[in-house]
C-alpha cells in the first residue's frame, strides 16, 4: 500500500527533475509513512514517486518497482489479493522475481498479458505504470474506485497522485473550485467522476484506463458493473445460490487476508460487518481484533447490537464514542483530507474509528462496505419498488401508505401528513420508466440545498445535474430491471464518489490504515448482478439471498434487525454547545460574500435557526454542513494555497 505521484511530459522537449516529484512526497505521508521512493527515467520523460505503507514482504517490497531488464516501471497504491495465484502462473511462464511483493506481479503480468493485464489483477488499486521500450504510461484504477488516482495537465506536464494536495506544488496557481462540481455535489452528494470539485483536476475513472503515448492521452473503459436483460438471470434453486453466494463470499474474504501485518474488523452490528466478522472467524485460525463506534445520541447507536456479536462470536473489540464536540473539533481536518464539499459529518467519526485502529497497532482492516449495493439492502430499494407500484394506479389512496413500512415515524393519519407524502414521494410518478426515477426523490430533496447559491455561482450553472447524468448512462442501461437501474445508480454515484472516498479511503488513510472490502470482489459483483432481482429483495426483505447464505453463521436478532444506515450527527455537533471559531469565522457575512458561492442572507437565517435550536429539517442540515465545508475547501486549497503549499512544502489543516 502506498501514495502514488509522478510526472510525465507530454513533449520531448521538457525535463522532469527529482525535486520535482520529490517536491510531491510530503503531502502523502499519511498513506505512506513507512517508506519512500522515487525513479526518474534516464531522458527525464517521466518521473515516479512513492511513499509506503509497508503490509506485504514488509523487506523487499520497495518502490517504484522494475522488472528483470528494468523497462517496466510501476508505482501502485493498493492491494492485489491474487498475487500468489498470479505469481505462480508467472513463474511457469518464465518470468523471475526479485521480491515476495503483490506489487511485482503487476509488471510481469503486462508484460505477459499487455493492457488486458488488468483483467488478470483481483484488487484495489491506483497504477502508474511506465514502459521505458515504448514509452508509454497507464495510469488504472480499480474497478470500482476504492482507491483514488488523480491528474491534471499543466503546460506539456501531465501531473499525477492518489490525493490532489501531492499536485499542489507542481500547480502554478492556486486551483477554482467548479460550480459544476458544487451543482453535482448540492444534487448526488459527491462530484461525478471524472470530476473533482476543481476545475482542470480529474479523477482517473472507476474501472477505466488512461494511456499516454507519443503526446495523446486516451481513455479506455476495461470493466463496469452490467446486468443482464430482464429473463437472463442465474438459474437454480434459492439453496443452490446461496451456496455459490457464500462460497464466493468465503473466498473473497479468506484472500482478503493475506497480509505481513495483524487485519482486524470494523464491527458495526448490522448485518454486513457482521456476517463479515462471522465469514473471518469462520475461515481463518487467526486472533481476530475488531474495531466499533458509538454516539451519545441513543437514535444513532448501535452499541447492544455490536455486543450481541462480541459475545456471539468471541472476538475481541476495542470500541469508541464520537462526541459532538469530538466532530465540531475534527471537522476541518476531515475537509482537509476528503479534498471536497460533503453535506453531512459522517465521515469524521470513521477518521476518529481508523484513529483507534492505528493506536491498536493494526493497519489494516476488513469492512462490509458494497454490500448493501451489490446485494440490494437499501430503504432507497425499498422505496422504488412502492413507488413503482404507486406509479401503477398514481391516484391510489393507500399504495403511498406503504411508505409507512420504511419510515414509521411518518404520520401519516392527517389530511397535511398525506399532501406530504404525495409532494415528496410522488416525484416522477408519471414516468416511473425514466432513468433517475428509483433516486429522483434523494436528488430532489438534496437539490432544495441549492437554494443558498449566491446569484453569481447559479449563473454559472448552464445544465441540470440530473439531465447531465441521465445523459451519460450505458446503452443497455434502459434493458435492464428497475431494481438493477437502481442499483447501478447507487453504485455509479453515492457509494463511488463519496462513501468510497469520503467516508472510507480518505479518512482511513488519514491515519495510515488500509481498508479492504470482501463485498466488492469483483466476481461477488459479477455474480450477483446477475441474480434475479427477486432474490435480493423478496417482497420488502432486503439482501433476502444474502440472509439466506448466512442464516446459519448469525443470530436470528441481526439477520431479521431493520436495517439502520450509519448516521453521525450534523447541526447538533456544531450548535449544540457553543460552535467553534472558525464556524463564525468561515459562514460570516464577509466570508461567504468574499468566497462568492453563497448567499450570505439566507446562510445567515439558517445560522439563526440553528443557534436557537429550532426544529431544523433533513435539507437544512445538508446545507449548513455543505456551505461549511464548501468554505473550508476554499481556505484551505485557495486562500492558503501560498503558505501551505509553496512556503512550508508540506500541507497542513491549521485554521490559523
Amino acid at each position: 500500500m502506498c501514495g502514488i505521484n509522478g510526472i510525465a511530459a507530454l513533449s520531448m522537449q521538457i525535463k522532469i527533475s527529482e525535486q520535482d516529484v520529490r517536491s510531491m512526497l510530503p503531502s502523502l505521508h499519511h498513506r505512506g509513512p513507512d517508506d519512500s521512493g522515487v525513479y526518474l527515467d534516464p531522458c527525464q520523460r517521466i518521473g515516479l514517486g512513492h511513499t509506503r505503507l509497508s503490509i506485504i514482504d514488509l523487506a523487499g517490497g520497495a518502490q517504484p518497482m522494475h522488472n528483470e531488464d528494468k523497462t517496466v516501471w510501476v508505482t501502485f497504491n493498493g492491494e492485489i489479493f491474487n498475487y500468489l495465484e498470479l505469481r505462480k502462473t508467472l513463474l511457469k511462464a518464465g518470468h523471475r522475481f526479485h521480491s515476495q511483493s503483490d506489487t511485482e506481479v503487476i509488471v510481469h503480468a503486462y508484460e505477459q498479458y499487455g493492457d488486458d493485464f488488468v483483467q488478470h489483477l483481483n484488487g484495489q488499486f491506483a497504477i502508474a505504470l511506465w514502459d521505458e521500450g515504448r514509452r508509454r504510461l497507464l495510469l488504472v484504477r480499480d474497478r470500482v474506485g476504492i482507491l483514488p488516482l488523480f491528474y491534471t495537465r499543466q503546460g506539456e506536464r501531465l501531473l499525477f497522485a492518489s490525493e490532489i494536495k501531492a499536485l499542489l506544488p507542481q500547480l502554478s496557481e492556486a486551483p477554482r473550485i467548479s460550480a459544476v462540481a458544487l451543482d453535482q455535489i448540492f444534487t448526488f452528494w459527491a462530484t461525478r467522476s471524472p470530476n473533482t470539485i476543481f476545475e482542470d483536476i480529474f479523477e482517473v475513472q472507476p474501472g477505466h484506463m488512461l494511456l499516454l503515448e507519443d503526446g495523446r492521452l486516451r481513455e479506455s473503459i476495461y470493466w463496469d458493473w452490467r446486468f443482464p436483460a430482464q429473463g437472463e438471470y442465474h438459474q437454480g434453486s434459492d439453496t443452490e445460490l446461496a451456496e455459490q453466494l457464500y462460497d464466493l463470499l468465503a473466498d473473497a474474504t479468506s484472500i482478503r487476508l493475506r497480509a505481513d501485518v495483524p487485519v482486524g474488523a470494523y464491527l458495526s452490528g448490522g448485518l454486513d460487518s457482521s456476517a463479515l466478522v462471522a465469514l473471518i472467524r469462520r475461515h481463518s485460525d487467526a486472533p481476530l481484533k475488531t474495531f466499533s463506534i458509538g454516539f451519545e445520541e441513543p437514535s444513532l447507536d448501535e452499541s447492544s447490537f455490536q455486543q450481541q456479536m462480541i459475545e456471539h462470536l468471541g472476538v475481541e473489540n476495542s470500541r469508541i464514542t464520537c462526541s459532538n464536540r469530538d466532530i465540531a473539533e475534527d471537522f476541518p481536518a476531515t475537509i482537509f483530507h476528503t479534498e471536497t464539499a460533503i453535506l453531512r459529518t459522517a465521515p469524521t467519526p470513521m477518521r476518529h474509528l481508523s484513529a483507534l485502529v492505528r493506536a491498536s497497532g493494526y493497519k489494516v482492516v476488513l469492512t462490509g462496505e458494497g454490500a448493501d449495493e451489490a446485494l440490494g439492502g437499501y430503504d432507497l430499494f425499498k422505496e422504488a419498488k412502492i413507488r413503482q407500484f404507486w406509479g401503477c394506479q398514481p391516484q391510489s389512496e393507500w399504495r403511498p401508505l406503504l411508505l409507512k413500512t420504511l419510515y414509521p415515524y411518518l404520520e401519516t393519519s392527517g389530511s397535511q401528513a398525506k399532501a406530504y407524502l404525495r409532494k415528496y414521494y410522488s416525484i416522477g410518478l408519471d414516468n416511473p420508466d425514466q432513468p433517475g426515477f428509483s433516486h429522483l426523490t434523494r436528488w430532489f430533496t438534496t437539490a432544495q440545498c441549492k437554494l443558498f447559491f449566491s446569484q453569481e455561482l447559479g449563473a454559472k450553472l448552464r445544465e441540470d445535474a440530473v439531465d447531465r447524468l441521465t445523459g451519460q448512462l450505458p446503452p443497455a442501461f434502459d434493458n435492464w430491471h428497475w431494481f438493477n437501474r437502481a442499483q447501478y445508480l447507487e453504485a455509479k454515484t453515492l457509494m463511488g464518489d463519496y462513501l468510497l472516498c469520503s467516508q472510507g479511503d480518505r479518512m482511513l488513510m488519514s491515519n495510515s490504515v488500509e481498508g479492504r472490502f470482501p463485498f466488492l470482489d469483483h466476481r461477488v459483483i459479477e455474480f450477483a448482478n446477475r441474480l434475479n432481482p427477486r432474490l435480493k429483495m423478496r417482497a420488502l426483505n432486503e439482501k433476502y439471498l444474502f440472509k439466506q447464505a448466512m442464516k446459519n453463521q448469525l443470530p436470528r436478532q441481526i439477520l431479521e434487525r431493520h436495517k439502520q444506515p450509519y448516521r453521525a450527527p450534523d447541526i447538533p455537533a456544531f450548535f449544540s454547545a457553543h460552535p467553534p471559531a472558525y464556524v463564525d469565522d468561515l459562514l460570516s457575512e464577509e466570508k461567504l460574500n468574499r468566497y462568492g458561492y453563497f448567499d450570505a442572507k439566507k446562510v445567515g437565517f439558517l445560522l439563526k435557526k440553528a443557534r436557537r435550536g429550532s426544529s431544523i429539517a433533513y435539507k437544512d442540515n445538508m446545507a449548513l454542513i455543505g456551505v461549511l465545508s464548501t468554505q473550508l475547501c476554499h481556505y484551505f486549497f485557495i486562500e492558503q494555497f501560498s503558505r501551505t503549499i509553496r512556503e512550508t512544502g508540506t500541507p497542513h489543516c491549521s485554521l490559523t
